[in-house]
């Protein structure tokens, strides 16, 4: 069994040690004990040396744990020396989603129901859905319970006590219980600072849905600050090219992309008219061929809404045929007049039969894909010569 020193003492990071055991490389090793925390309840595992060789996992293997080193370690008797950033960016990660999570409780009956601590950011789920203003307000209590600086207690209580916890525990046995003092009691394994001034702001980043919950993703401590810092500098940013105020910065860009969605609306109309006008024009220079019917063929990087316009416009002139060959994707698009003598859609479905394309349409315009290029050509010439085209 390993004597986890990091029970006790969070802020353990220099230790002695006896190797008790190792594999045949000497790089999986088990000490007698440990103050490096295995990756475990969302916690990642700490970082750090032993013997002054570098730590590459940390795993929990029950009563035991390994230790997995980069080189091998000869020595039976080692120091070991924990990465303090990492682990206190973790305690204050880990003690700041007990507050939110215990502040989500109290205010809206919000139960957390799991956790994750990861690299950028962090995440809890929530068994309910709560609107962004009461998330915000949460946001703001747990920072104010920050700035009380609550002590955080570790203590050990059998599981057959009333143990007053935030969520009932399954373990048996002795508990190990992270407590904050008149918000939260909450049965826990991982590192976490003395008190809640030392987690530093807590800051709310995204909401999502997740499989029925919610999903809050947050940061604490040095993160909040580090991304606040970058926040503000790309807000600044913005705000430089506008040339105005920061505050008044969303203002501007909420205008600035209004007048942007308006153009690009005006554009797509003048595209399309553009488009229209181009068909009906290419109908009139079209001579007719067999069956007194007009018939063209358009070969395109893709197929577009433009190209759907030009063959509609082209093909509401009597006894005509548009046929336009979308390269990337591969893609075919059939227009046909009312008076042509063809069903679109039957002609193309058909087609596409032969060499497992899909796609479909009524009897004035179909498209769909096929799945190469060569399956492309083999359908362009089938089509052509089917329809009576002409080639020039």
């Amino acid at each position: 069994m390993t004597d986890r020193l990091y029970y006790n003492d969070s802020y353990l990071i220099r230790f002695e040690a006896e190797v008790l055991e190792a594999d045949a490389e000497r790089r999986r090793i088990y000490l007698d004990r440990t103050a490096f925390y295995p990756e475990s309840g969302g916690q990642p595992s700490d970082a750090g040396q032993l013997g002054g060789i570098d730590v590459e996992d940390i795993v929990d293997e029950d009563s035991r744990i390994v230790h997995v080193l980069r080189e091998s370690l000869t020595d039976t008797r080692v120091s070991g020396l924990v990465d303090w950033p990492r682990r206190f960016d973790h305690m204050q990660q880990h003690t700041g989603q007990h507050l939110l999570s215990a502040v989500l409780v109290d205010m809206f009956d919000a139960a957390t129901v799991s956790f994750h601590l990861g690299a950028e950011a962090c995440t809890i789920d929530i068994a309910r859905t709560l609107e962004p203003s009461e998330i915000r307000r949460a946001e703001l209590r747990a920072n104010e319970i920050v700035f009380e600086n609550r002590p955080v207690a570790v203590s050990y209580q059998d599981s057959t006590e009333d143990l007053a916890l935030r969520k009932p525990t399954e373990r048996e046995g002795t508990i190990r219980i992270v407590a904050i003092q008149d918000l939260d009691r909450s049965a826990c394994g991982g590192t976490h600072v003395r008190a809640t001034g030392e987690i530093g702001p807590i800051l709310i980043r995204k909401l999502d849905r997740i499989r029925g919950n919610q999903r809050i993703e947050f940061i604490c401590g040095m993160r909040a600050v580090k991304r606040a810092q970058a926040d503000y500098q790309a807000l600044s940013e913005i705000a430089r090219v506008f040339s105005s105020p920061v505050d008044e910065t969303p203002l501007l860009v909420a205008a600035q992309r209004e007048k942007l969605q308006e153009a690009e609306k005006a554009h797509r109309r003048a595209a399309m008219e553009l488009a229209q006008a181009s068909g009906r024009e290419l109908y009139a220079k079209t001579p007719p061929g067999s069956g007194d019917t007009r018939r063209v063929e358009r070969r395109v990087e893709s197929l577009s809404d433009e190209i759907r316009s030009e063959a509609q416009a082209f093909t509401s002139g009597s006894k005509s045929i548009f046929l336009a060959i979308g390269q990337n994707p591969p893609a075919l698009l059939l227009a046909a007049s009312h008076d042509s003598g063809i069903n679109a859609g039957a002609v193309l479905k058909e087609s596409f039969a032969a060499v497992g394309g899909r796609g479909g349409g009524s009897a004035t315009m179909a498209q769909g894909s096929v799945p190469s290029a060569a399956a492309l050509e083999q359908t362009t010439q089938a089509l052509l010569t089917r329809l009576d085209f002409v080639r020039t």
